[in-house]
């Protein structure tokens, strides 16, 4: 069969299911706009909360923590949400685009019909996969640039300011920013991964999305018990505030090397389970 379509007039494998055309279909479903919404408002929470509690200033304290400087500029105020965020909210767009792609077809019964058309099984993933993690890193991207500007017209532009005393000027607080949040989505990529294998192993992407941000919370939970030791290098969740690293006076790479390389790993061994498996399974809806 794939050799008469090969052999025939026009048909080109490389250019069924263009990624303009999945990534407009993906756009204009309800879930991507709701989820945009939701991570762009929460700037706007977070500003009103700290108004109605006049401020996050805890300068007093012994112990300083990232909240506590939350309103002392832009950059800060970008930061904070940065660091509310990554342990959960973000994780929730990145299973909620990758779970959803494959098995969302699956359930509407139009994933043989693709196929069919005919586009073939390689092709069809990667088109998905590359609008869904294109997908995820502008859901991920939106939350600081939303919380910069919000935070930058609510406390005004200045040094970031670090719990640990010091602050970083202006030039160098957006590119560290910027690496916080390249470091943020590349920890997601586990949670990518194991979206995106579940996505093709099931019909109900409720199942899927479930079943990543599940997961994801029990790594979390496993990286609480300081019993396991040195074992903990090994999750994923031991490493996904690593990017806290960037912000501070002197760049340090050991713990965002170490989580990249543990989550980049995890990541491309659940996309190759995903391709093998979808390579050879019967699609009957």
């Amino acid at each position: 069969m794939s050799t008469l379509l090969d052999s025939a007039p026009g048909y080109r494998p490389g250019r069924t299911l263009p990624l303009r055309v999945e990534a407009v279909r993906q756009l204009k479903r309800r879930r991507t706009l709701v989820m945009g919404g939701i991570l762009a408002a929460l700037p706007f929470v977070l500003t009103i909360a700290f108004a109605i509690g006049g401020g996050a200033d805890g300068r007093g304290n012994d112990r300083i923590t990232l909240m506590d400087t939350a309103t002392a500029s832009g950059a800060n105020f970008a930061a904070t949400c940065l660091f509310v965020s990554a342990g959960f909210l973000l994780v929730v767009p990145v299973a909620l685009f990758c779970g959803d792609t494959v098995a969302s077809e699956a359930s509407w019964s139009s994933l043989r019909y693709l196929l069919a058309a005919p586009v073939p099984r390689a092709r069809l993933l990667w088109s998905k996969l590359a609008v869904a993690l294109g997908f995820s890193a502008a859901a991920i991207l939106l939350l600081p640039v939303v919380a910069l500007a919000v935070g930058t017209a609510a406390y005004g532009w200045g040094p970031l300011e670090l719990p640990t005393g010091g602050s970083l000027d202006t030039a160098a607080t957006v590119p560290r920013l910027a690496l916080a949040v390249v470091y943020v989505f590349v920890s997601q990529l586990v949670t990518a991964g194991l979206a995106f294998w579940l996505s093709t192993r099931t019909d109900a992407p409720l199942g899927a999305v479930g079943g990543a941000v599940g997961l994801t919370i029990i790594g979390n939970v496993l990286d609480a018990v300081t019993a396991l030791g040195s074992w903990r290098d090994f999750l994923p969740a031991h490493w996904q505030f690593a990017w806290a690293d960037a912000l501070q006076p002197h760049l340090e790479w050991g713990g965002m090397l170490r989580g990249a390389a543990v989550s980049v790993t995890y990541a491309l061994v659940l996309f190759a389970l995903a391709f093998r498996g979808f390579a050879r399974k019967d699609i009957v809806s």
